[in-house]
């Protein structure tokens, strides 16, 4: 990516799009986009930039004359979905960046959500919410304590003031509080936040769902913290429990024979298909980061039982398999293999080996 080197006419002043001080380069893409230094454009770049460059050309390009009122609904109609999309495409993206441990690339997304989640809802809208949910997990990751409770505040004020406010909003709010009292050493405050994370989170989306997990681990991991191991296991392998049955439907749906339509000529029956349950590029990088994270803590536990560590292969076995990822899925299959091998549970270890013949299968 080029940049152009501004000499701005007096009287005007351009702003970093990052920290709001005098621009000095333009992006030589979008033309719209300004920063103070290099920098802050590779931040942005890395961050955000490369996804939603294009469409910042069309959405701040000054409107041009449209000679009928209804030629103008038209274009703000087009402009207002198109602004939702960012929404969606930039909180997916730094909720992913959040999960890849990449706290410093995820604060440019989040910014960029929280402008569009402004324009198009207000100054104090419960759909600030996430936005500012991600800034404050952000700077916790950047060991930014004080700027993430202010941020999660601002989240949390709003929430207050919304009696509408969706369970699945509050769910991440109390998630993200229990981050900030967990980084901060206070495991009492952590868990008392993780539960109520986890209450809504089960009202909305049930117990069991992948959603409703993240809650589980992440009040295993402050178990875990305290020594407490016993019930930080008993919480992995629940949040195991969930991503196991949720990625072996979508395997199950993938590698399901068509059936036919039931007669034939135009009295035919359509057989309908069950839809796969899709994951979004942030519960990508969640399962990547959860599954992982238990998986090595399995493999150096002493004490591990052979159930739990050949479960946890077998799901990231499927997870590879979805991804396409044949070389990894084989690689944690045979894992999965060999361990249930000292499992008593001869189902468990027939569907290990007949999931292993479907990745040779594949080519």
């Amino acid at each position: 990516m080029t940049l152009n080197p501004l000499s701005n006419p007096k009287g005007l002043t351009l702003l970093c799009e990052l920290c709001q001080k005098p621009a000095f380069i333009q992006c030589t893409l979008c033309r719209v986009t300004y920063y103070c230094g290099v920098e802050h454009q590779k931040a942005d770049w890395l961050g955000i930039h490369e996804k939603i460059c294009e469409n910042l050309a069309l959405l701040r390009q000054p409107a041009p004359f449209l000679p009928s009122e209804g030629e103008r609904e038209k274009r703000e109609r087009v402009l207002l979905d198109k602004k939702r999309q960012m929404i969606d495409l930039t909180r997916t993206t730094g909720q992913k960046l959040l999960f890849e441990g990449k706290h410093e690339q995820a604060v440019p997304a989040a910014m960029q959500s929280l402008r569009f989640a402004i324009d198009v809802h207000g100054l104090s809208s419960i759909e600030l919410v996430p936005s500012y949910l991600i800034l404050g997990e952000a700077s916790i990751g950047l060991g930014r304590l004080s700027q993430a409770e202010e941020y999660l505040a601002q989240g949390q004020w709003t929430v207050l003031k919304t009696p509408e406010c969706s369970n699945a909003i509050k769910s991440k709010l109390y998630r993200n509080l229990g981050l900030l009292y967990a980084a901060k050493g206070e495991y009492d405050e952590a868990l008392r936040n993780i539960a109520d994370d986890i209450y809504h989170a089960s009202v909305e989306f049930g117990t069991d769902d992948i959603r409703t997990a993240g809650g589980y681990f992440h009040m295993a991991n402050v178990f875990f913290r305290q020594g407490k191991m016993e019930i930080a296991d008993s919480l992995y392998r629940q949040v195991t429990d969930i991503w196991y049955s949720h990625l072996d439907g979508i395997v199950k749906c993938r590698t399901k024979t068509p059936e036919t339509p039931k007669g034939v000529g135009p009295g035919a029956v359509e057989v309908i298909v069950d839809e796969e349950d899709k994951l979004d590029e942030a519960q990508e990088a969640e399962a990547i980061q959860v599954l992982n994270a238990i998986y090595d803590m399995r493999e150096h536990q002493t004490n591990c039982r052979v159930d739990d560590l050949a479960l946890i292969c077998h799901a990231l076995a499927m997870l590879y398999f979805i991804f396409h990822e044949m070389n990894k899925a084989k690689e944690y299959g045979r894992k999965a293999v060999v361990t249930s091998s000292n499992n008593p549970d001869e189902n468990f270890s027939r569907k290990i080996v007949e999931f292993m013949k479907i990745c040779d299968n594949v080519k």
